[in-house]
């Protein structure tokens, strides 16, 4: 079957069996491993991309449900290889450890900063709640999104002192 979807912004088009997880038309087919396979059934958030905006987990979605969308993976958070600031804040945070989760997680809490420009500590786990980690980073992954909105109330302060 043939599928055109949209890709960090460039649009693709595939010859691939229609039921082919999202995840491996990303991996095996476009090369963007940055997306992780992590249990295979949707559960841990590991595969976690944004379809239209909304994060869904790309080992149970299949390809032909991205038909003409636009998908955005963890590698188009970061046009020409710059780091965006939740990328950015986990670095500072020391967040990874093995790192499995943490693109899932970010996309995570990219679709919650997205609608929500500044959450409560509580909107943070809650929208994190559905992304495993490994590691137990959890209190470093909060830490990271919470500096990013910190950042922004003060640059938005900033702005309206000028």
């Amino acid at each position: 079957m043939a599928v055109s979807l949209t890709v960090n912004g460039q649009q693709r088009s595939l010859d691939i069996e229609s039921d082919t997880p999202l995840l491996w038309v990303l991996r095996d087919e476009l090369k963007l491993k940055g997306t992780k396979f992590g249990c295979g059934a949707g559960l841990c958030g590991a595969c976690t991309v944004h379809l239209n905006g909304q994060p869904v987990r790309s080992c149970s979605t299949p390809v032909s449900m991205a038909e003409g969308q636009k998908v955005v993976t963890i590698e188009g958070l970061a046009p020409e290889g710059r780091l965006n600031e939740l990328q950015a804040a986990w670095v500072e945070h020391g967040v990874p450890q093995c790192g499995y989760c943490q693109s899932g997680q970010i996309m995570s809490a990219a679709h919650l900063l997205m609608v929500n420009s500044q959450p409560s500590r509580d909107d943070i786990v809650a929208s994190l709640s559905g992304n495993l980690c490994r590691c137990g980073t959890y209190s470093r992954i909060i830490a990271a999104v919470e500096s990013v909105v910190e950042g922004r109330q003060a640059r938005d302060d900033k702005q309206e002192r000028a």
